[in-house]
């Protein structure tokens, strides 16, 4: 079973959806047969790498709400992430463009370090408070994630570097009507949108499954009465309940 995860660093519910799903994963009794690969979507590509802003300004400029509004909207949005043991620490955030983070991710993919380096990219942005759109901190998590410090500088400081892989993630999103993120593609076939409920991502997850798995060729037929004597490489039996003609 292969999973697609839609995401940017930056979404709140990108983050509480991927802490779900992995709360589901740690149940699903074919884990180790799942595939989990992050795809990139930037929701607000035009924003600058450092602004002066806070996030609530940001939030409040975008949303056209007071920064007061925009506070109580996410206190729900504090609490949900609380409850999964994730701190958003919405006071120091950051706001940034997260192309350079698309970017080091689809590095970190081809040396098997994709899922550690989204973590670190989340919880530096949402806990840390760290600016993921500054190549020298995108180096220093590259570093803490297990990845060449001058190798993800080499990439960062390449703008064309697996450019187009995160600008081919965007165009797939818009091929299959992505508009939101996060957004969950199981085996090129089945949709899940939005932060859903670890009891909604651990019935879809079998469901799916069930659905999916190699059925036999073959169904066979059982009868009532004797059963059929057969050879295998060992030996040939006949059943102990069948009688001579």
């Amino acid at each position: 079973m292969k999973i697609e995860v839609w995401s940017d660093f930056v979404c709140p519910f990108c983050y509480i959806g991927k802490r779900r799903l992995e709360m589901a994963l740690d149940q699903f009794p074919h884990k180790d047969q799942v595939e989990v690969e992050f795809k990139s979507f930037e929701l607000d590509p035009n924003a600058p790498i450092q602004t002066e802003q806070g996030i609530y300004q940001a939030l409040a400029a975008k949303f056209g709400a007071s920064e007061q509004q925009v506070r109580e909207m996410n206190k729900g949005l504090i609490q949900q992430a609380s409850d999964l043991g994730i701190t958003f620490n919405y006071e120091d955030m950051k706001p940034t463009n997260t192309f350079n983070a698309h970017r080091l991710n689809k590095f970190a993919k081809t040396i098997g370090k994709e899922t550690e380096l989204t973590e670190k990219l989340l919880h530096a942005y949402f806990t840390d408070t760290k600016n993921v759109g500054d190549i020298n901190t995108l180096a220093d998590l590259a570093e803490s994630a297990g990845i060449d410090r001058s190798k993800a500088l080499e990439v960062l400081n390449d703008e064309t570097a697996f450019a187009n892989e995160v600008r081919g993630d965007e165009r797939t999103a818009q091929q299959i009507g992505v508009t939101g993120v996060p957004f969950f593609v199981v085996n090129q076939k089945y949709s899940i949108s939005g932060a859903q409920p670890q009891e909604t991502f651990s019935r879809a997850l079998t469901q799916i499954w069930e659905e999916e798995k190699p059925k036999p060729k073959f169904q066979e037929l059982r009868f009532d009465g004797d059963e059929g004597a057969i050879c295998t490489d060992d030996s040939c039996e006949v059943p102990s309940n069948s009688e001579k003609n």
